[in-house]
């Protein structure tokens, strides 16, 4: 892999662990706050269950292949 697609990677890899994490804040935040409604929290969850099942992808990229 070229040096330039594993920057670009990173950055994407990086990009989408902090929306997980600003993600996962906002809905902690919305559920205690006692306001947040159903169909908002559902939307926030989803998204962040995408962030977060792509960062593994996207962190195989950057390993190298083992053979055992």
């Amino acid at each position: 892999m070229e040096s330039e697609e594993i920057r670009e990677l990173r950055a994407v890899l990086s990009r989408l662990k902090q929306e997980h994490r600003d993600l996962d804040s906002a809905i902690n935040a919305l559920e205690h706050s006692g306001r947040a409604d159903a169909c908002s929290l559902s939307a926030s969850r989803r998204r962040s269950s995408f962030c977060g099942t792509r960062s593994p992808g996207s962190e195989d990229q950057l390993l190298p292949d083992i053979i055992a």
